[in-house]
C-alpha cells in the first residue's frame, strides 16, 4: 500500500511516499481501506515537534525520541471496512466510516486498522469521504471543550480563531446548544463565521474585543495560547468561563463521533474545506497549514 513516512521530526520535506505492507486486522480490529484525510495543526505539530523545549521531553518520550514510533502520521480518516478480525460485531465489509485515531495516528495510508471500540462510526450518509474527514477533528475537539465548559443555552459565547478547523465547529454547535455566538476571526474570513451561524462577527485586525464593554458567558480561545494568549477575563461576566483548547488533554468518544454525525444529518454540522491535496502532494499540505491561516481544514484524498 502507499503510505506518506514521517522520517524524523523536521519540515514538511521530512515526509515521504512509500510502498509498505498492508495492513491485517486482529482479534478486535476492522481493516479500513481510507480515501480521504486531512492534515489538522496536530499533524504538523507532531511533525515538527513544534512545542516548549520542556514538552519537546515528554512528547519524545511519548511519540519516539528522533522520529515517531509510529511513522505514519494522520488523525483522521474516512472509508469503507475491507475486511474484520475475529469479534467484530459492530461493523462488517462494506461500512462507510469515519474516524479519529489519536496518537494511533495512521491515517496517511490506504489502509489502517483500528480496533471497533475505537473513536469510529459510520459516516454521515450525506456527506462524501472527502467531506466526513473535515468533520471528526475540529468537532470533536469543540464538542468536548463546550461541554467541559458547560455549555448551555441562551448564553453569550465568543469564539476566538472562529475560522479555524476546531473554530468552524465550535460556532456551530454552540449555535445548535442555543448559545448566543459572537465570531472572532481575520477580515478575510468574516462572511464565512456569519453562514456558520454566528450572530456577530469581529476581525480581530481591526477591533480588540477585549477593550469593548461586552461581556460572555463563555469565551472560548479555539487556536490556543501558542497563538493567542489571551487576557480576557475581564470580559466575562460574574461566574463567567474562559477557556482553550490548551487547558486539557481531551478524551475523544466514538459516542461523540455519533453525536456529530446525527448533527450532520440533520443539516446542523457542515464540513468547512478550505483546500484539497492528493496523497502525493502531503508535503505541499503540510506547508500550507504550517503557514496558520487555514479556513476550516485542509483534506487529503487517499484513493479514489
Amino acid at each position: 500500500m502507499r503510505a506518506v513516512v514521517c522520517t524524523r521530526y523536521g519540515p514538511p520535506e521530512v515526509l515521504q511516499l512509500r510502498d509498505l505492507p498492508k495492513p491485517i486486522p486482529k482479534s478486535g480490529e476492522v481493516c479500513i481501506k481510507i480515501f480521504a484525510s486531512a492534515v489538522t495543526a496536530s499533524d504538523c505539530i507532531v511533525r515538527a515537534l513544534n512545542v516548549s523545549p520542556r514538552l519537546k521531553l515528554v512528547l519524545r518520550a511519548v511519540l519516539g525520541f528522533t522520529k515517531p514510533r509510529n511513522p505514519i502520521l494522520g488523525l483522521v480518516l474516512a472509508g469503507e471496512v475491507e475486511s474484520v478480525g475475529h469479534d467484530v460485531t459492530m461493523f462488517k465489509p462494506g461500512s462507510q466510516v469515519y474516524g479519529f485515531t489519536a496518537f494511533r495516528f495512521g491515517a496517511y495510508a490506504e489502509y489502517e486498522c483500528l480496533g471497533e471500540k475505537a473513536v469510529l462510526s459510520l459516516k454521515p450518509s450525506n456527506l462524501t469521504y472527502e467531506e466526513a474527514a473535515a468533520i471528526p477533528y475540529g468537532g470533536l475537539l469543540a464538542l468536548y471543550f463546550l461541554k467541559k465548559a458547560s455549555i448551555e443555552s441562551r448564553q453569550r459565547v465568543l469564539v476566538y480563531g472562529a475560522s479555524g478547523a476546531i473554530g468552524t465547529s465550535a460556532v456551530q454547535l454552540a449555535k445548535h446548544f442555543g448559545a448566543d455566538v459572537t465570531g472572532v476571526c481575520s477580515t478575510a474570513n468574516l462572511e464565512l463565521v456569519k453562514s456558520l451561524g454566528a450572530g456577530t462577527v469581529i476581525d480581530y485586525t481591526e477591533e480588540d474585543f477585549t477593550k469593548s464593554e461586552a461581556r460572555y458567558d463563555l469565551i472560548f480561545n479555539a487556536v490556543g495560547t501558542r497563538k493567542a494568549r489571551l487576557q480576557a477575563e475581564g470580559s466575562l461576566t460574574p461566574g463567567g468561563t474562559h477557556i482553550t483548547v490548551d487547558d486539557s488533554t481531551p478524551r475523544m468518544s466514538a459516542e461523540g463521533l455519533v453525536f456529530l454525525t446525527k448533527l450532520v444529518e440533520a443539516g446542523s454540522l457542515r464540513p468547512v474545506i478550505d483546500r484539497r491535496y492528493p496523497l502525493e502532494q502531503i508535503v505541499d499540505a503540510h506547508r500550507y497549514v504550517d503557514k496558520g491561516h487555514k479556513k476550516g481544514n485542509v483534506v487529503i484524498s487517499v484513493a479514489t
